[in-house]
Parts: structure tokens; sequence; C-alpha cells
């Protein structure tokens, strides 16, 4: 996949964190319901949809999101209080240390990083320091655009000085990798560290 790329787009949430999805099973779990109310909603319900897509374009802030998904949840029988919502989803979540470590093989191996993360609430990328990860950071709701648009990724690629087929895109979500791919990016699929690892091992040159 890696071959004749010379630079990575790297998803958060998801990839560079354990995964969102069981973060926000778990917490639909916490509510005493069916522990995939949350993810449902947001996949599924168009209030909730559309919430979501506001908030993570920077048309709405975490709280308006906050407030009006605490709705959407108690109307499907959670009771839910609104203040602190996103936190309590991503409570869950941590820092994958090995993806850290990949990310810093990457870069000093002369391979530039550019993170493309969809933001979500308040204080997401607390706890870590994402000019020491990636050359580039571009953040949804700071540009006005989310993925799987096309054009996030050619904002990442115009930053990073590349060309769209120099570039490959991690992340968890295929609906992502095929955005991406419209633009001529290469996909990888995260599942683990060590996985992406050896998708990029050969192509990057970069240990397994």
């Amino acid at each position: 996949m890696a071959r004749g790329r010379t630079a990575v787009l790297v998803d958060f949430g998801g990839v560079i964190t354990s995964s969102v999805l069981r973060a926000f099973t778990d917490f639909g779990a916490s509510l005493g319901g069916d522990p995939r109310l949350p993810l449902d909603l947001l996949s599924r319900d168009q209030p909730s949809r559309t919430l979501l897509v506001d908030h993570e374009c920077g048309r709405i802030d975490a709280e308006s999101f906050e407030r009006g998904f605490a709705e959407r949840l108690r109307v499907h029988g959670a009771d839910v209080s609104a203040e602190g919502l996103t936190a309590r989803m991503q409570a869950g979540m941590s820092i994958d240390q090995d993806m850290l470590t990949l990310l810093g093989d990457l870069r000093a191996a002369g391979r530039p990083v550019a993170l493309v993360s969809n933001s979500f609430g308040t204080g997401t990328y607390d706890g870590i320091d994402l000019a020491a990860v990636a050359d580039v950071v571009v953040i949804s709701s700071e540009v006005g655009i989310r993925k799987p648009s096309r054009r996030i990724y050619a904002i990442a690629c115009e930053r990073l000085g590349i060309a769209p087929e120099e570039a490959v895109m991690i992340d968890d979500l295929q609906q992502n990798l095929d955005g991406a791919a419209r633009l001529g990016i290469g996909g990888v699929l995260h599942t683990s560290a060590a996985d992406t690892r050896r998708q990029l091992a050969e192509g990057f040159r970069i240990t397994t």
C-alpha cells in the first residue's frame, strides 16, 4: 500500500487513541439501556447526525452539541445530563503509545505526517502535544470541513507540500479512507498499531 508514497495522513480518535466506538458503547452501557444507543443515534437519527456534522465543522460549539444530543438521548429513553456529555462519552479513550512510536519512526525516516481529525467535544487533544506528533495539524472545526470531504485531505496535502498521490491515509473508518481515495490518496484501515506498522513497513522503510 505504501509503495511510491512519501507522506502519511493520520486520524486521531480510534488511531492515535483507543477505539472511539468502544468508548461510546461503554458510555451507552452506563446509561442503563441499549449500549449502542449513542452510536445508533449519531449514525441513523437525522437530528443527531445534523448536530454532529455542525459541531465537527465548527458551526456549533461543544455546549450546543451537548444540549442537543442530550435531548435526543432523552427522547429515546436515556436519563442523561447535557453538562460534560462529550467528556463522558470519551472517558474510555486512551492514547496508544505504540502509534505515537510509529509516527515518530516515520518522521525520523523523513516521512512527513499530517494529523487529519474530525473534532469532537472539548479536551479531546488534552495531554498530547500535537506538534510533536505531526508536521501539520488539520482539525475539522478549524477549517470548517470534516472527513470524508475531499477538501480536508487536500488541505493536509497542500500544507505538507505534496500531491495527494504521494500520501497514505491511516483511519479506522472505511468511509474516511474512501473519501481520501477520491483524491488518489492510498488507504490503511487501522485495527492496531502492529498491523498498521506492518502495512507501512516496506514502502516507508521502517522496522516491523
